[in-house]
């Protein structure tokens, strides 16, 4: 390449770029670890008046669903097996446990890896259909989680200002 001379970006480059962005969050609302950050431990299992859930339901809910999409995607030794919905998905207690809030969120951030992983290995399709599902690929997957993510942080965010913790 000559001096100056700038390489260009692959379309398929470009596009995994901005899935890997997309995943991370944060370009257009707060990421997931803006959302938990620094949240009261007396708050965590706290589900505020009319709301259904508390911040530690929806850590734990997001942390369930983006293993499930990552485990369909990349399935395990055995194989993929389907979760039941919803009771799966959810977890009943509404305070984690000694240690549980920082596993949780360590799991999700991992996973995210992970999953940013299959999408940056060389070679892969991402349009190509899974051999198993029902037409599903990499690509609607990682859109999939991306956008279900995106969806409970804005509710860890809206728990957060209903219960006086979130910076002004």
């Amino acid at each position: 390449m000559a001096k100056g001379e700038k390489k260009t970006v692959s379309e398929g480059e470009e596009l995994r770029r901005q899935l890997v962005a997309l995943l991370d969050g944060g370009q257009a609302h707060a990421t997931f670890e803006d959302a938990v950050k620094n949240f009261p431990v007396e708050l965590r299992g706290v589900a505020p008046d009319g709301l259904p859930y508390s911040a530690w339901q929806i850590v734990e809910h997001i942390r369930i669903a983006q293993k499930d999409i990552l485990d369909f995607s990349a399935p395990p030794t055995g194989g993929y097996h389907a979760m039941k919905w919803p009771e799966a998905y959810w977890p009943k207690e509404t305070s984690p446990g000694a240690g549980e809030w920082e596993r949780a969120i360590a799991e999700v951030q991992q996973d995210r890896e992970r999953f940013k992983a299959l999408i940056l290995k060389p070679g892969v399709d991402l349009a190509k259909p899974f051999l198993w599902g029902t037409g599903q690929n990499l690509l609607r997957e990682a859109l999939l989680i991306a956008d279900h993510n995106a969806y409970h942080v804005g509710e860890l965010i809206v728990v957060r200002r209903l219960l006086g913790a979130w910076k002004k």
